[in-house]
């Protein structure tokens, strides 16, 4: 996902024993490259990125998790499941565009985050 977003951070700290998830719309995708082939390596996240209320969570966009995240062949192969946690930590422009677009219009903003 971040390669298509480059304003999207990436967690990056030591991965600890936790396995990362991902949702049934991101299910399949490596979290590195957002490749749909070849899953090899299973993803670990640190421990601060799975427990509380971002347990369970998917890694890439953050809904409901359902099932376990690999890293493509590709990834594992350049070694791209060595450089840490792969969790998206900020929320990009787009989705702060558009929940400030709709504060000034007067809609209702559903999502998890306040805008000040």
């Amino acid at each position: 996902m971040s390669k298509h977003h480059p304003d999207l951070i990436m967690c990056r700290r030591q991965p600890g024993i936790s396995i990362g998830r991902l949702c049934d719309k991101c299910d399949g995708k490596c979290p590195v490259c957002d490749s749909y082939v070849r899953p090899q390596t299973i993803v670990k996240i640190c421990d601060e990125c799975a427990f509380g209320t971002f347990g369970g969570k998917c890694v890439i966009c953050g809904g409901p998790g359902i099932s376990d995240a690999y890293y493509c062949a590709e990834c594992t192969t350049l070694e791209k499941d060595r450089d840490g946690c792969v969790k998206i930590i900020n929320l990009g422009s787009s989705k702060l565009d558009l929940a400030y677009q709709k504060k000034q219009a007067g809609q209702r903003v559903h999502s998890n985050f306040n805008i000040g």
